[in-house]
């Protein structure tokens, strides 16, 4: 039995009969991850002995027939941005290298709650300040499907660990794509609901910030099936954050039964900007002409948000990095010798903007909104690509050409930052591999609150194209 394979439904029900028992699970798990998680780099901080404890009380609970909860016993993995109580959280940041926090995120919690055992945390950029997973504190996490190639981020760490098989979920949050980008390179879903239907309250002193943009937790799996079944206990609201929703009464898990449903589909290659490698524009049209194959209604969308991409992503890069000037400003002055170039260069351009231009960044982002919405007012889903390109060499930040033109390396290959000026709801799928076995993942969206329905598409698409997910083995 390969353990590290097995995903938390599949490890639920094998508890329940007693095929597993949750103690066998995460002792074979942290094997695993000792022997892969030195060149990988995915983990960065275990929490071996609780995790242990936790197991054989779940155990017990399966052994002695008691009541269970959702998640009971299954390892999960926790990204280093996010606050465990009691477990070394770093931010990624020189700065933190030995901080315990005294509270838990309320994601976290609720996981907890749910019975999930926490494995440990993940590697992220500082303050997942960018697209690829690197930092001054760790070094860089590197991709399953290749050791040269890059995860992305930078939720980099948490997609890494599902696609090696060292856990089969995994926490990841999503400012411009952080949760989508790594899983389209690593080969995994990577969902992030709708804002504010998943609190996000890390910071409780933070927790208006979290809008400019969208910042939301969410999953990453090998299987729907997981990702639901970790919706359905992480979203709802709370009264740390002032922006959480409360929860829909219907079981995302439960819905997924009913996944045969009649979509209407659009789709864009492009949105109406970037330039897309020859290989995703293969494998992503190849998967159109497919879904058409199986009857769906699905057509072209011309999508104008009346910007070209760099001025586009000049306009994100604004509100990105006042975030991290307004957040990460003062540390970076006491501490400059600790704080990595790149960071301190976003933060200092941050710091140049005033308080009237910032404000004013709002009306575009209105467009935008509008612009999605008369879109999801026609279709029930919007496919794209969710990167322009498959992974780069794990040292970079990006590639710096796509089909022999030139590109801004750390940016014009991400295709998932519209999303979070929005807040609809997207995913990561994977659907396919260029002829260097390296994963393509397709994005789609959904309306706001739409995060059962945009589920209940993923599945389908699971079950008509199985993505065939390959963990390595060695």
């Amino acid at each position: 039995m390969n353990i590290h394979s097995l995903s938390a439904t599949e490890l639920i029900n094998m508890y329940k009969t007693q095929v597993l028992s949750p103690v066998e699970a995460v002792d074979a798990l942290y094997k695993r991850i000792e022997q892969l998680n030195p060149e990988l780099n995915a983990f960065v901080t275990l929490n071996r002995a609780e995790a242990i404890v936790q197991a054989k009380k779940a155990e017990n609970t399966y052994y002695y027939n008691h009541p269970l909860r959702p998640l009971e016993g299954v390892p999960v993995a926790i990204k280093d941005l996010t606050n465990t109580k009691g477990l070394r959280t770093t931010y990624g940041c020189a700065v933190y290298h030995d901080h315990v926090p005294d509270r838990d995120a309320t994601i976290v919690k609720r996981l907890k709650n749910a019975g999930a055992i926490i494995m440990g945390k993940t590697n992220t950029p500082e303050f997942g300040c960018k697209a690829t997973t690197n930092n001054p504190l760790f070094g860089p996490t590197r991709n399953p499907f290749n050791m040269e190639k890059a995860t992305g981020g930078s939720s980099g760490g948490s997609a890494a660990a599902v696609a090696a098989g060292f856990v089969p979920l995994a926490e990841g949050s999503d400012g411009g794509g952080s949760i989508r980008i790594p899983a389209s390179l690593c080969g995994v879903f990577g969902f992030k609901p709708s804002f504010g239907v998943v609190p996000y309250d890390n910071h409780l002193d933070g927790i208006y910030g979290n809008h400019e943009p969208f910042v939301h937790y969410g999953t990453l799996s090998r299987t729907i099936d997981d990702a639901a079944l970790m919706f359905d206990v992480i979203k709802g609201a709370s009264d740390t954050d002032p922006f959480s929703l409360p929860a829909s009464k219907e079981s995302a898990f439960e819905a997924l039964f009913n996944c045969y449903k009649s979509f209407k589909i659009g789709w864009t290659l492009d949105f109406g900007m970037y330039e897309i490698d020859s290989d995703v524009r293969e494998v992503f049209l190849n998967k159109i002409a497919e879904l058409e194959s199986e009857g769906l209604k699905i057509e072209p969308v011309q999508i104008n948000l009346q910007k070209n991409l760099p001025d586009f992503i000049d306009y994100f890069e604004q509100l990105w990095t006042v975030g991290l000037a307004a957040g990460c400003g003062d540390l970076a002055d006491k501490h400059k010798d600790k704080i990595s170039s790149g960071l301190l260069k976003m933060i200092e351009r941050g710091r140049k903007l005033s308080a009237v231009e910032f404000k004013s960044l709002e009306s575009y982002r209105a467009l935008v909104w509008h612009a999605m919405q008369r879109i999801f007012k026609d279709y029930d889903i919007l496919l794209s690509p969710t990167l322009a390109v498959t992974a780069f060499d794990y040292q970079l930040e990006g590639p710096e050409m796509i089909n022999g033109k030139q590109i801004k390396p750390d940016s014009d290959w991400v295709m998932t930052q519209i999303y979070n000026l929005t807040g609809h709801p997207a995913i990561s799928i994977p659907i396919g591999f260029n002829n260097e076995n390296l994963p393509i993942g397709m994005q789609a969206a959904g309306r706001r609150l739409g995060d059962i329905e945009l589920l209940q598409f993923a599945k389908w698409m699971e079950i008509i194209s199985p993505k065939s997910l390959e963990i390595i083995e060695s």
